[in-house]
């Protein structure tokens, strides 16, 4: 005898595709999922799990209720399709990014696995708007990528100035995998460089650019964190107690590894107090993001000197 397939517990149901997002949207919000990969609320994510998973683009403007997309009908097999989706996604915790096996970055698309974590980093903003540009001059060449992951920030790096060669490194080697991946998906094999490394242990440089969104969690936040985060590597979110340990590491070693008027764009997420505690007189420039003004800093291979000579004292 033939045992039918157990249909998915997860009760998305809906005629159309809005219907669909709707329906979708409420379970997860019923499952208390959390989002921060890629969207930051239950419609977007509903929109962006039903869109992949039927093959549309995932730009769709769902809003206009006459919308021919919106209004799409949905035969049964699709819709079981839809509802095993939701499912993985409500049962597994996992980010909707590690389902799909795409993250989107400033509207450029990246492969991505549990191999890495997803990309988020807001560093992204300032490639993409010219936000970086006047720290930078005709001296510009070599660009590093620290803690690249899978690699989104160093394409998005050589994206934004063809004339700068590019080194994506990483302490993982399954990272650095995920981050082939994009490079040659993007055509970038002749101007990005991956390489291993712990820090900078193996990257003497010397770099006109560091970029580097790194572990940088407390070690509190780590114990609160939901599922769909510790879903990726704790190598590339957890930062020590204060979640300094890897910034403290990064500042000692950068200055013999950067030229003259080289800097660095560090990305620091929620602990900025934390990092104020940890460099009280180090200066640094915030830089404005979609998040405010405390998510990502830069600093001077001149004041990193400054403050190495000061610590020695």
């Amino acid at each position: 005898m033939i045992t039918p397939a157990t249909p998915p517990r997860t009760a998305v149901t809906g005629d159309t595709i809005g219907a669909l997002v709707e329906s979708g949207a409420q379970c997860l919000r019923a499952a208390r999922v959390s989002f921060g990969h890629g969207t930051t609320n239950a419609h977007d994510e509903a929109a962006w799990l039903v869109l992949w998973r039927l093959g549309l683009p995932l730009d769709s403007d769902l809003s206009d209720a006459s919308d021919s997309i919106k209004n799409q009908p949905v035969p049964p097999d699709q819709l079981a399709l839809v509802a095993t989706l939701f499912e993985e996604r409500i049962t597994t915790r996992k980010p909707a990014a590690y389902l799909t096996r795409e993250a989107w970055l400033q509207g450029v698309p990246f492969y991505v696995d549990e191999r890495a974590i997803v990309p988020r980093s807001f560093i992204a903003e300032l490639l993409a708007d010219g936000s970086v540009d006047g720290f930078l001059s005709e001296n510009t060449h070599q660009v590093l990528d620290l803690c690249t992951g899978n690699g989104s920030l160093a394409v998005l790096a050589a994206m934004a100035w063809p004339e700068v060669e590019v080194t994506g490194a990483d302490i993982s080697p399954d990272a650095l995998a995920v981050a082939r991946i994009n490079v040659d998906k993007h055509g970038l094999q002749d101007r990005i460089r991956l390489q291993l490394s712990d820090g900078l242990a193996t990257l003497p440089g010397p770099w006109d650019l560091i970029l580097c969104n790194p572990p940088y969690v407390n070690a509190a936040s780590m114990a609160a964190l939901p599922s769909e985060y510790r879903a990726e590597p704790e190598l590339a979110l957890a930062g020590g107690t204060d979640g300094m340990d890897f910034v403290r590491q990064l500042f000692a070693a950068a200055p013999a590894c950067m030229t003259e008027d080289a800097v660095i764009i560090l990305e620091i997420g929620n602990e900025r107090a934390y990092f104020e505690a940890a460099f009280p007189q180090l200066p640094v420039f915030w830089l404005e993001t979609s998040a405010g003004e405390d998510q990502v800093l830069l600093v001077t291979r001149q004041a990193l000197g400054a403050q190495a000579r000061l610590t020695a004292q």
